[in-house]
């Protein structure tokens, strides 16, 4: 149904082997079973942003990123979910940062509600960068941004100051988490709070764990990604389990019963 009123694009960053694009594959299963094409190109994230903003005026296509103001028009709006949730906005929000389109979408949702006298306050926004993608942090693109958190791996973000804008309006920060602080939170979501998200979502939990909060604040950590949009990770992640016998002594033995 969709393919018959809409042709979609997605441009990607192939892996060298055999050209499998296996550190976004998880991401593109939707697009492709959906019906779009899907085109890898010779490069990075920042590589095929830059090609696609060249080109979609050009053959007035419509480029959906953080870039394009009906998309942050709609990011903002879980900003909006949030204080009608909680009954007002929270003390600190964290946040993943890549393009850095959600952290400069969720401040401008919170700032329009608080206008409109939905909320009597404004939190801190606290944004996380991935150690080896951090140019925010370091004040400079990173020409090959390098995490496991793929969908952060962007070294020079399009919502670059409006995110710094975001950060500093509000009295937080941008800050990094190394990729080992990542997994650890990755981790500890999936196995004591029951919340399988990918890699870069963990990166706001990571964040918080890392850079902590006043006692009796009220926090919120957006995780931004399910787990299956990365699954090759997820299976590194795991132990894989044996294979035993098939009788009911082996099993009970394997179970310690």
């Amino acid at each position: 149904m969709l393919k018959s009123i809409l042709d979609g694009y997605r441009f990607c960053r192939p892996v060298r082997d055999n050209w499998t694009i296996v550190d976004t594959a998880g991401k593109l299963v939707q697009a492709l079973a959906h019906g779009a094409r899907v085109v890898p190109i010779e490069g990075s994230f920042d590589d095929a942003l830059g090609i696609v903003r060249e080109g979609a005026p050009r053959f007035r296509l419509t480029l959906v990123n953080s870039v394009n103001p009906h998309r942050i028009e709609g990011q903002k709006t879980g900003a909006f979910e949030i204080v009608d949730v909680l009954g007002d906005a929270p003390d600190v929000h964290c946040i993943p940062v890549g393009n850095a389109g959600n952290i400069s979408a969720y401040w401008k949702g919170y700032l329009e509600y608080k206008e409109a006298g939905r909320s009597t306050k404004l939190p801190r926004m606290m944004g996380f960068q991935a150690a080896g993608a951090a140019p925010i942090v370091l004040g400079h693109p990173v020409e090959n941004p390098e995490t496991i958190a793929t969908a952060i791996r962007i070294g020079n973000p399009a919502s670059w100051y409006s995110a710094t804008a975001a950060a500093s309006e509000s009295g937080g920060s941008i800050t990094a988490v190394t990729d080992d602080e990542i997994m650890d939170a990755y981790t500890f979501l999936a196995r004591q709070e029951s919340i399988f998200c990918e890699a870069a979502s963990s990166a706001s939990v990571a964040g918080l764990i890392k850079q902590g909060v006043p006692e009796g604040s009220t926090v919120v950590c957006v995780l931004t990604g399910h787990g299956l949009k990365d699954p090759d990770l997820a299976i590194k992640a795991i132990s894989v389990p044996s294979v035993i016998d098939l009788d009911l002594g082996s099993v009970l033995a394997e179970i310690s019963l």
